[in-house]
């Protein structure tokens, strides 16, 4: 058994510290939030991820997991250090680095035994040294540690089954022995252990993220060919999928990526770019065709809903991807408010991040299931693919609606069936 502090329990550090505890370590969650600790010894998390509230109560109740503000407290008999703070993006798309800035002083100033610091969040290349930096400038006394990078590559909505069946971890560190020890903590998840330096580790991470990106932005783009030539885009990205060389993964067309990892990494990886003086051309027409599908859905509605002013729209989904309440960068927010600002009064409906829409978008009416939203509107759009939303009722929703359309943002439906029961129906890339 190990003892581990995780400071951060947003996404990333709270899934990394309960899996660890679950692994049988000895996990101290810290965040200088008061309310978001006291809610979580009350057994109330920040986020909704399936399976991990129970896991969660399970190692709090077995003494494996507890939670506190206070470093000291959290890194008195610590081993590791793991930084799981946010990252967010900044004025020109670069990393905000002040809460990795934030924790790294406050190790310095509570450490007293050697330690191993583990940078988890998504950091800019050369994060590692900098860190390093800050902690021994900070230090009373000097007390030894290493730093190494261990970057995350959780899904939000299976990120328990990621972290417990990973395809790999990546480690960087300029302290092998440092990278051993970290290499130990994850041996038992059995999946292949990548060492490195600590800006290579840095960049697998960004380099991971945007390619997946870039795929996603590919088979956008061919959908949208597709519905030129009249060819199916589910159809070629199935064809296309058996290829080894390419695999099935991400070729899935609709409404474009989105949530807290994609959007925030391709733009800091641009920005990185162009700091150094390289023209990152690949990675600005990533981010440009996955604006663009927003945009698409839009005048998809309104070609044919017709003039947009007094019309309702009704949106089925508003967290970014299913099964997760998380609606950082999510489509539906960028729909809805290009929605309203011709005029259109936007309902919408989500099984889980109905909070989240009531904080982000307070002009948009929520209700309380997809009935609901289909009652008198014009039109809808399917902007999450969730599992309810693949067995509805059509022949209900059809009734309820004042004019049959459909935009299905996300390929749910067959187009013939659609047709068939009397829907103006519009998919993407279903030629």
């Amino acid at each position: 058994m190990k003892t581990i502090c995780v400071i951060g329990v947003g996404y990333v550090g709270l899934v990394t510290g309960t899996c660890f505890a679950d692994l049988g370590n000895k996990v101290t969650a810290l965040d200088i939030n008061e309310e978001r600790i006291a809610n979580l010894r009350r057994g109330i998390l920040p986020i909704y991820e399936s399976g991990l509230e129970e896991m969660v109560k399970r190692n709090v109740a077995a003494g494996r997991l507890t939670f506190t503000t206070d470093y000291c407290e959290a890194l008195r008999d610590a081993e590791f250090a793991f930084i799981a703070v946010g990252t967010p993006e900044g004025v020109d798309g670069e990393a905000d680095l002040q809460y990795v800035r934030a924790a790294a002083e406050a190790i310095a100033e509570c450490i007293t035994k050697p330690i191993i610091i583990v940078n988890k969040s998504t950091v800019p290349v050369g994060t590692g040294d900098w860190v390093a930096d800050i902690v021994r400038a900070k230090q009373s006394q000097p007390v030894p540690f290493s730093v190494v990078s261990c970057p995350e590559f959780l899904r939000e909505g299976s990120a328990l089954q990621d972290f417990m069946n990973p395809a790999r971890t990546v480690l960087g560190s300029l302290d092998k022995e440092a990278a051993n020890k970290v290499a130990e903590l994850h041996l038992p998840l059995r999946a292949p252990i990548v060492v490195t330096d600590l800006r290579t580790a840095e960049m697998i991470k960004y380099a991971s993220n945007a390619f997946l990106a870039t795929k996603i932005s590919f088979i956008n783009e061919i959908a949208n060919i597709c519905e030129a030539l009249g060819a199916d885009v589910k159809e070629v990205a199935a064809g296309m999928g058996y290829d080894p060389r390419i695999g099935k993964q991400f070729l899935d067309a609709g409404l474009g990526y989105g949530g807290s990892c994609f959007p925030k990494d391709v733009k800091a990886l641009a920005y990185m770019a162009n700091v150094q003086g390289r023209h990152p051309q690949l990675l600005q027409t990533v981010m440009e065709i996955n604006n663009y599908q927003r945009r698409l859905a839009v005048i998809k509605v309104r070609q044919l809903v017709g003039n947009l002013n007094g019309k309702i729209v009704g949106l089925l989904g508003l967290a970014f991807k299913a099964n997760t309440d998380d609606m950082r960068d999510a489509p539906a927010l960028s729909i809805a408010r290009a929605l309203q600002l011709e005029g259109a009064q936007v309902r919408g409906y989500d099984p889980v991040s109905m909070n989240h829409a009531r904080r982000l978008m307070p002009a948009l009416q929520l209700c309380e299931d997809a009935y609901a939203v289909a009652t008198g509107a014009h039109a809808l759009v399917i902007c999450t693919e969730w599992n309810e939303f693949k067995q509805l009722d059509f022949e209900r929703i059809k009734g309820l609606m004042k004019t049959p359309n459909l935009v299905d943002g996300r390929n749910l439906y067959d187009p013939a069936w659609m047709q068939r029961l009397g829907f103006n129906y519009c998919g993407v890339g279903r030629g």
